[in-house]
């Protein structure tokens, strides 16, 4: 990988540059609002509780009066004109220190259709011993590098990630939205051991998407199954204290949609093991619903309330013995005086979503959230869920792994990206190239904003193989076309297809992508001895 010098004379890695920047204020403001959601329910006979904003409400009597209840609801929650579909998948997996497996397109569902624009993944328990986690501080973790090395070739590229010790949340989407992904922000909270180590708390992702707000917040809240009332404070805690650097958004209930998601450590209470087991093992789910801690506490607490949580149509996901589909057989043990017991399963793993501002329409029940602002019929957000489930399949870890799939239905509030960027001419290594950019809205842009040459199928932006900066002396005008050189010493050798990327230091993403274009071999790769002279007796 190159690196260009800086204007000082010193090589710098612009990714992790930081810096007084010049900037250049925006003059637009990205505000929104959000309309409908459709009811979800179970599909399982016979009588079937579902699970709501108040706790456990509501029977279905046949899959029929469902299936017709339910195609009201979408019907209800759809954009009247104009509505663009994106398609998210979310993961949230306690994998209990355990390296990655060897495939993870299973987790992934990558080959469902339709196509996922989105994916956002939240681990707990990532190895975070101090020699590992230092470690991990300099090169990507091998959890990272498992999802980027599965997701790149396919057109996705890591947005970002936020780390804190055995937290880890990761964005990534598919390479045409990127330019419409904006505002990037990251920040943590830490809840266990007095809030020091960071071995329990919640670690979160802000950004606009198509000006859509959006948040995602992994959390990992208190363990075992006296500690309910802890782990509801813990939550509400790391709601109101995340901040963030946006007047609009400051917190995370200012956005738009939030999904909260992770080891939220919720038991079943009550019912005893044997008990827990035979229902479990009867597919009789729904006589544990009720006395699901979250399903219970949702009840009493108003901001729980605010969150949606599709069914719990799928096993308990705690505790199982590690690379078996058997729940925790460990004999009991003593530690420091105290007796040990099995684990009881519990749903410990969950996916919640909310969205703001929330009111309860005349026509819909608690699963429809309607939005009251007056910008409503003009950009709005439906969200829907597809999926919830669990995949018993991988068993790396003590817990399964939780997945859920939305479809994000939105009208954009804007879809050209704020930069135009193109390479002009032929571009080889046997000579200097020419690109030109072009800044196509104002935006917050500075003087340390640069431009990435990438490989196709690159992982993130920091993956380029070399950079140049934007104009140097003054920021450019709206609409003026700017010309730069990129030396031909920088340029690959090799003929492959790649791809010019806008990066704002500002905003910490791609705002702008040119169309894939073609770097031709070039003599010097034949001199160097990087390709032979001649293939199949043919003279190259």
């Amino acid at each position: 990988m190159f690196r260009f010098k800086s204007r000082a004379g010193c090589v710098w890695d612009p990714v992790s540059r930081r810096g007084t920047a010049e900037n250049k204020k925006t003059k637009r403001q990205t505000t929104g609002t959000i309309v409908g959601k459709q009811t979800q329910t179970l599909d399982s006979p016979p009588e079937r509780f579902v699970i709501c904003a108040h706790g456990v409400c509501g029977f279905y009597q046949t899959p029929q009066e469902k299936h017709k209840d339910q195609g009201e609801k979408m019907s209800a929650g759809k954009l009247k004109s104009g509505g663009t579909k994106c398609r998210l998948h979310m993961v949230t997996w306690n994998v209990a220190t355990a390296e990655p497996p060897e495939d993870v397109t299973s987790l992934l569902q990558l080959d469902v259709q339709p196509p996922t624009d989105l994916f956002v993944i939240g681990l707990q328990e990532v190895n975070s011993t101090p020699i590992r986690f230092i470690s991990d501080l300099l090169v990507e973790d091998s959890w990272s590098h498992t999802f980027m090395d599965t997701l790149a070739p396919r057109g996705f590229i890591k947005v970002t990630s936020m780390r804190m010790q055995g937290l880890l949340l990761l964005v990534f989407a598919k390479q045409h939205h990127l330019p419409y992904i904006r505002h990037i922000q990251t920040t943590y909270t830490r809840t266990g051991i007095f809030g020091y180590w960071g071995n329990k708390g919640g670690v979160s992702v802000r950004f606009t998407f198509y000006g859509h707000t959006v948040c995602f917040l992994n959390c990992h809240l208190a363990a075992h199954m006296n500690y309910a009332l802890q782990r509801v404070d813990e939550f509400e805690h790391i709601l109101e204290t995340q901040e963030f650097d946006n007047a609009d958004t400051a917190h995370v209930l200012d956005h738009k949609a939030v999904f909260c998601f992770g080891d939220l450590n919720f038991r079943i209470a009550d019912h005893g093991l044997h008990f827990l087991r035979s229902s479990i093992n009867s597919g009789r789910l729904n006589l544990l619903w009720t006395k699901d801690q979250l399903t219970m506490m949702k009840k009493n607490e108003p901001f729980l309330q605010e969150f949606e949580e599709g069914p719990l149509n799928f096993k308990p996901t705690y505790k199982f013995d590690r690379n078996s589909d058997t729940y925790d057989t460990s004999s009991p043990k003593t530690w420091f005086g105290f007796n040990g017991k099995k684990r009881k399963p519990a749903w410990t793993d969950r996916i919640l979503w909310r969205i703001k501002p929330k009111t309860l329409s005349s026509e819909d029940d608690e699963k429809t959230s309607v939005c009251t602002d007056d910008e409503q019929d003009e950009y709005p957000l439906v969200i829907t869920q597809d999926k919830y489930n669990s995949d018993m399949s991988y068993g790396v870890s003590d817990h399964k792994p939780v997945t859920a799939t939305f479809t994000l239905e939105l009208r954009k509030y804007f879809d050209t990206p704020l930069v135009h960027i193109s390479p002009i001419g032929v571009w080889s290594a046997d000579q200097d190239a020419l690109l030109n950019y072009t800044v196509q809205e104002d935006f917050m842009s500075s003087t340390w904003d640069w431009i990435g040459l990438y490989k196709v199928g690159f992982k993130n932006a920091s993956d380029y193989e070399t950079f140049v900066w934007v104009r140097e002396k003054e920021l450019p005008e709206t609409n003026e076309v700017i010309e730069i050189s990129v030396d031909k010493d920088e340029i690959p050798l090799i003929s492959g297809q790649y791809v010019l990327g806008y990066f704002s230091t500002n905003m910490q993403s791609i705002i702008g992508l040119s169309a894939n274009f073609q770097i031709l071999e070039s003599k010097r790769a034949v001199m160097e001895g990087l390709i032979p002279e001649t293939i199949n007796g043919l003279n190259k």
